[in-house]
């Protein structure tokens, strides 16, 4: 059995002089998991749980600040130095520096962001008179004309004649084509001032796509084109100038700003830790959690750092009563993998057995017998390798996934040499145990077999759970303890005994235990108050209660019988898979003959179907099975995540 490591209460009495030692080693050691003691703080003076707060609220302002000017020199966080001491830095002194360098970053930044705005201008002004290059016309001639309304653009060639026509009897009006093209020719339309609704209406319709031409150039379009590649040029390299500044910054100041930005966090961290401390006159109250395994450690370097302090410790049972001890799992390598799918569901109390081996065992086996196929699984387990050695950038925060998929994948390969299948088809190689599409009733039956052995270990982990804690009403009376589990398998044997011919065991000796246990498991709740001496027994009146205790014994065998043939679908999903590859197999012959491209085209797009698809599908009810089926027989969660006071990440520690 596995357990989340073992955790020691700490409480610490230090004199103030020692604050910033001792909060130093706390975050260094990255093992203390801090309890808000603030309630015992005074509220007023320079060392009030306010004042503290004050100040990690200055320090994390002062922080977006930075990392602000950071990201303005493209500068990255980075890790934290090795060798730097954890040392609360003053906010005053920094803040200067810190201003200074961001002014100094802004402004080239807005000059660059200015050069820049005037080039995309400048670029749009090109685009819109490369069509008019060709013309003798000053486009200066154009603009604010007393007594015309004119539009110079480009239209569609099929609407020329629509707009020509819709003009035609109702305004004056002038349309000249400046340059014929085939698609969308150069137009200029021009009349009256007062009929401008009138030509915007109709140039509208017709698709006339305006040319906003500047004000500030002259002469003919081929003149200004010349004129704005000159000044794209120019703006060009002043826009490199500004870069080459900003990339001359980033040298300057990269380490300054990584190593400030480490400190401000630190200072930040240690402030916000030191908000939530006891304050009792001339002496601190620090109260948390630390895994015993590292305590000795962390005490002596707390002796070191304050020769005054006063550290008492309460080493915690799994029975104790108390629901705040913090969770640390400490699973690493592929088991780590799979404790995230764990604490998906939900985080383990601290006296629950921790099932992280558990699915690390199970959640490949399900997987494998229901996609059960050498070519697929292994094609998965490339796939996942992958995606787990973060060898695409974008898929990194994937990692784990990748090694889960990659088991799954690998374990698929195994059942798919067991089921004698590859890539659907079940004639290349020989089955080592069963071939899904010719026994599939003897397949369902074993899928339901193994549903019963997950079944019933969930119930002992949940009688031993029960057991760690001194739960005994639960232990022996709950319809997932004792009680239940003796009328499970007396259910088991009683359809074994009625259903199966030449049973060993007469199905008259299970009548007996299923009636007793489901008596008890009937009246559970008021065995439960007997064991832990709760009075009155039942609530309601006895009549009220025998009711609903009947149904809830209806609703426990119902889910008995679900919970155990939900696991037919192990069976079912490698028959479905058989029978998939089949399906894909006969559309392909119905395309074309196995010579043509087609025929191998269907195959192709119907493999990668199976392996993305009905992958998703078959790990999408694995997880079911383990959280619906497995996980609620003994996990109840509700757990406290250990997150102790660090600056590293725990991959990093």
């Amino acid at each position: 059995m596995f357990y989340s490591q073992e955790m020691t209460e700490v409480e610490l009495i230090i004199p103030t002089k020692d604050l910033l030692a001792v909060i130093d080693e706390l975050v260094g050691q990255g093992v203390f998991h801090q309890v808000d003691t603030s309630y015992m703080s005074s509220e007023t003076g320079p060392e009030s749980a306010h004042s503290w707060q004050q100040k990690a609220a200055a320090y994390a302002a002062l922080e977006r600040q930075l990392l602000a000017t950071m990201q303005v020199l493209n500068v990255a966080e980075g890790s934290p130095p090795p060798d730097e001491e954890l040392t609360m830095i003053d906010i005053e002194v920094i803040r200067p520096l810190i201003g200074q360098i961001g002014q100094e970053a802004q402004e080239v930044s807005e000059q660059r962001s200015a050069l820049q705005k005037r080039l995309e201008r400048l670029e749009s002004y090109l685009r819109q008179l490369e069509p008019l290059a060709g013309l003798d016309l000053d486009i200066s001639a154009l603009r604010h004309p007393n007594y015309i309304f004119s539009i110079l653009g480009i239209i569609p060639a099929d609407n020329l004649e629509r707009l020509q026509s819709s003009l035609t009897r109702t305004i004056p009006f002038v349309l000249l084509t400046l340059r014929q093209d085939s698609n969308m020719p150069v137009v200029w339309l021009a009349g009256a001032k007062r009929d401008a609704d009138i030509l915007e209406r109709a140039a509208r319709s017709a698709f006339l796509n305006p040319l906003n031409l500047p004000d500030i150039h002259h002469g003919t379009p081929s003149e200004v084109i010349e004129s704005l590649h000159t000044g794209i040029e120019r703006v060009r390299q002043h826009i490199v100038e500004h870069e080459a500044r900003i990339e001359v910054l980033h040298e300057e100041h990269q380490q300054q700003l990584q190593l400030l930005l480490w400190r401000i966090r630190a200072s930040w961290m240690m402030t916000e830790a030191i908000a939530h401390f006891g304050r009792l006159h001339h002496t601190y109250l620090i109260v948390g959690w630390v895994p015993s395994s590292r305590l000795a450690d962390l005490a002596q370097r707390l002796k070191q750092a304050s020769g005054e302090i006063v550290i008492d410790t309460y080493p915690t049972r799994r029975d104790d009563p108390r629901q705040n001890v913090p969770v640390a799992l400490d699973n690493t390598g592929i088991l780590g993998t799979f404790q995230s799918l764990v604490t998906m569901y939900a985080q383990p109390r601290y006296e629950e057995i921790d099932p992280t081996v558990l699915i690390a065992l199970t959640f490949p086996l399900l997987f494998g017998a229901m996609f059960g196929d050498v070519g697929h699984g292994l094609i998965l387990a490339l796939l996942g390798w992958l995606v787990g050695s973060k060898k695409i950038r974008a898929l990194r925060s994937m990692a784990n996934l990748g090694t889960i998929v990659m088991i799954c994948g690998l374990t698929a390969t195994v059942f798919g040499f067991l089921y004698g299948s590859v890539f659907g088809e079940e004639s290349l190689l020989p089955a080592l145990w069963i071939s899904p599409m010719h026994n599939i009733m003897q397949l369902l039956l074993v899928a339901v077999g193994l549903g019963i052995i997950l079944l019933s270990t969930g119930f002992f982990l949940n009688i031993w759970n029960a057991r760690i804690v001194r739960d005994w009403g639960r232990l022996f009376f709950d319809h997932n303890g004792v009680a239940g589990l003796v009328l499970y398998w007396s259910l088991i044997g009683l359809g074994l005994g009625v259903f199966v011919k030449n049973f060993p065991v007469p199905a008259t000796l299970f009548i007996i235990p299923a009636v007793g246990a489901g008596l008890v498991v009937m009246f559970s709740e008021a065995l439960k108050h007997l064991v832990e001496k709760h009075r009155p027994l039942v609530d309601g009146g006895f009549g009220t209660y025998a009711i609903k205790a009947f149904f809830e014994l209806f609703e426990t065998l119902i889910g008995f019988l679900s919970n155990s043939l939900s696991y037919v679908r192990v069976g079912a999903f490698a028959v479905a898979h058989g029978g998939l590859s089949a399906v894909i197999f006969i559309l392909a012959d119905m395309v074309g003959p196995a010579q043509s491209v087609g025929h191998w085209i269907v195959i192709l797009l119907g493999q990668l179907f199976i392996v993305g698809f009905e992958g998703l599908i078959v790990g999408i009810q694995t997880m079911r099975l383990e959280y619906y089926e497995f996980f609620s027989k003994f996990f109840s969660g509700g757990g406290m995540g250990y997150k102790p006071l660090t600056l590293l990440p725990p991959a990093d520690k």
